[in-house]
């Protein structure tokens, strides 16, 4: 079996080629992150919050969903829009 030598050349090449790669992969999963729907398991990690406190926040209205076939659906734009007319801004 024949050496391979392996110049910092090569290390550097490999390098640049492995930071594409994980680069390509967290640009991936950010995508992933941001999809139209989402379930309400999804909707609770999002938020931080119970199944209670969800519940609530559909049925006063706060929060926009739809349903079929006996699952939930949330519109991520529409839960922002919620976080973003709710925020409070603090006056010193």
């Amino acid at each position: 079996m024949a050496a391979t030598i392996i110049t910092t050349d090569d290390l550097m090449e490999f390098k640049m080629e492995l930071l594409d790669d994980i680069k390509q992969l967290l640009n991936n999963q950010t995508g992933q992150m941001t999809k139209k729907w989402l379930k309400s398991p999804e909707v609770r990690e999002l938020l931080g919050i119970s199944p209670g406190t969800l519940q609530n926040l559909r049925i006063n209205g706060t929060l926009p969903y739809t349903k079929m076939g006996g699952v939930l659906y949330y519109d991520h734009s529409e839960i922002m829009k919620v976080l973003e007319k709710n925020r409070v801004h603090n006056k010193f």
